[in-house]
């Protein structure tokens, strides 16, 4: 009776611990998974328009840009470094595929990058205006984070993007969303001469050609001198939001 007893115990710890470990089992398993996002990012400045020293109105626009995911902080450019890497083509110009032939060419999963560059209800590629908005989906795993720039449409070589990677998964790898426009700053490439924002002759809108103007051979940094560095949220608007949220 007592071995029966024994044995019948032991099958009751045994099932006790297997379902313990099918259940962590699951976890890790539905951790690992990796979770659908999708990112909008909404011109929600005046439509009357920005005022030039002049006091002409100009349209505050955002341009194409590009998105990368990965475990580590931004990897799209280095603060207090000359641009490269494509970075002088988007700020410029607007032009992403510069830099996601950059990260082609380092073996960067193209899974893991992409480009938008087609304005929501709009058949081709373009920039937004006022009342415009930009969406991308992806899929990242726990420990991913996204990193994007984009251009300051109506400047010279100004961009936006984060300084640091946007974590898309909480300590405990569940998906988190929410408004992250705050940790969008605007930048300087360096890499041309700053003219007024929205009248200047050699910036993308009134341009002769792709890549005009004085080369100004600097280095990144924060646009702090700029009176838009510190707008970004009354121009524009960043969500990310993870499916089932």
């Amino acid at each position: 009776m007592r071995h029966r007893r024994l044995i019948i115990n032991l099958v009751i710890i045994a099932v006790a611990f297997l379902t313990q470990f099918v259940v962590a089992t699951a976890k890790r398993s539905n951790n690992s998974t990796p979770t659908k996002f999708t990112v909008r990012i909404e011109n929600i400045s005046n439509a009357d328009g920005q005022t030039a020293s002049d006091g002409s109105k100009w349209p505050f626009a955002l341009s194409p840009g590009m998105f990368v995911l990965n475990a580590r902080n931004n990897s799209l450019f280095k603060e207090g470094s000359p641009a490269a890497n494509g970075l002088e083509a988007q700020a410029e110009d607007g032009n992403p595929a510069e830099l996601v032939l950059a990260l082609e060419s380092m073996h960067h999963s193209s899974s893991l990058h992409g480009i938008f560059n087609t304005p929501m209800n709009a058949m081709e590629p373009g920039p937004i205006g006022p009342g415009g908005a930009y969406e991308f989906s992806f899929k990242a795993a726990p420990g991913m984070k996204l990193s994007l720039a984009l251009m300051f449409g109506q400047s010279n070589d100004y961009f936006y993007a984060n300084d640091a990677g946007i974590p898309l998964f909480d300590s405990k790898g569940k998906p988190m969303g929410g408004d992250v426009t705050s940790r969008i700053v605007l930048w300087d490439a360096g890499t041309e001469m700053n003219q007024e924002l929205g009248v200047g002759p050699d910036q993308a809108p009134r341009q002769k050609a792709k890549n005009t103007g004085a080369a100004e051979n600097g280095k990144v940094r924060k646009a702090k001198d700029s009176p838009f560095y510190s707008r970004t949220a009354e121009l524009f608007r960043v969500t990310v939001t993870p499916d089932g949220m």
